[in-house]
C-alpha cells in the first residue's frame, strides 16, 4: 500500500537567503511521497528565480505567485486550496526539516490514533547555527493550556484532512497558526506531541515575532478578534499569558549541548 501523500505548505517573502536549504530539508525526507506548496507573496529579492529552478527539477514542488502583498495568512490559505494531500502539514521558508521528521511524525500518528500532532523542536540562527536551545511542550496538550501558551511550533503542525477537512487559516499577518492549533484542539481536546526534536526553527532579527511588543500586540488581537471577548476579558487573559511565558514555558525550553 502507497505511503499517504503529505501536502507542505510554505509561504514565501524574499526568501533568498533561507529557501532553497528549506526545499532540501523536505527533498532528504525519507518520506518520499509529499508535495510542496510554495506561495509567494510578492517578493522582490531572488526567491521566485530560485524556487522556480529548483521546481522545474522537482514536479513535488509546486510554485505560485500572489498578485498583491497579502500577509502569511492569505499565502498559506490560497497554498492551501493547492492541496491533495490526505495530510497538512507546514514549514515557513526559513526553517528546516530533520531528514526523519515526516516518517516519525506520521507513524507516530497512526501508532497513537491522532488526527493531528505536533513535535518539538531546536533553534539556530541566521546562520543555520545551532543555538543550543530546545523547545519542549507538555506531553499531553490540552485546550487551556494551549489557549494561554502556543506551545506548537508551526514548523512541526501536521493534521489529518479526513478528519478535521482543509482547515481555512485566518487571513492576518500574525498568530493564524495559533488560532488554527486552537481550532484543531477544541474538538480534539487534547494532543500528544512526538516527544523528541524534529526539526529546526531560525530566529531571525528582524522578524515580527522578534519584538516582544509587537508579539503581545498580535497575542491580544487573538483574544479580541478569534474569541470576541471584551477589551476587560482579553487583558485578563493576556495578563494568564504573560505570566504562562515569564514562569511557565521557561522550563519547557532547554539548553542541549549537541
Amino acid at each position: 500500500m502507497e505511503a499517504p501523500l503529505v501536502s507542505i505548505i510554505t509561504p514565501a517573502f524574499n526568501s533568498e537567503k533561507f529557501i532553497r536549504d528549506a526545499i532540501l530539508s523536505v527533498q532528504q525526507q525519507s518520506w518520499k511521497n509529499w508535495e510542496m506548496i510554495i506561495v509567494d507573496d510578492c517578493s522582490t529579492d531572488n526567491t521566485v528565480a530560485i524556487v522556480s529552478a529548483i521546481a522545474a527539477e522537482d514536479p513535488r514542488i509546486k510554485y505560485f505567485t500572489l498578485a498583491v502583498n497579502s500577509g502569511t495568512g492569505v499565502a498559506r490559505n490560497t497554498a492551501l486550496e493547492k492541496t491533495s494531500g490526505a495530510y497538512i502539514a507546514f514549514l515557513d521558508a526559513d526553517d528546516l526539516w530533520k531528514p526523519l521528521k515526516l516518517e516519525k511524525q506520521l507513524e507516530y500518528m497512526m501508532i497513537h490514533k491522532q488526527p493531528f500532532t505536533f513535535s518539538f523542536y531546536d533553534c539556530i540562527n541566521e546562520n543555520g547555527e545551532f543555538l543550543h536551545r530546545k523547545v519542549k511542550a507538555p506531553l499531553r496538550l490540552s485546550y487551556l493550556q494551549l489557549f494561554f501558551c502556543n506551545y506548537v511550533g508551526n514548523l512541526t503542525g501536521i493534521y489529518e484532512v479526513a478528519y478535521f477537512g482543509r482547515i481555512e487559516i485566518a487571513s492576518i499577518r500574525k498568530r493564524q497558526d495559533w488560532m488554527m492549533w486552537l481550532s484543531i484542539l477544541k474538538r480534539i481536546k487534547s494532543v500528544k506531541p512526538v516527544p523528541e526534536s524534529l526539526a529546526y526553527y531560525r530566529i531571525r532579527q528582524n522578524s515580527i515575532s522578534a519584538s516582544k511588543m509587537d508579539l503581545i500586540r498580535h497575542n491580544f488581537s487573538v483574544y479580541r478578534s478569534f474569541h470576541h471577548f471584551n477589551w476587560l476579558l482579553s487583558a485578563c487573559c493576556m495578563a494568564v499569558f504573560l505570566f504562562t511565558q515569564l514562569f511557565i514555558k521557561p522550563f519547557y525550553i532547554k539548553k542541549v549541548r549537541d
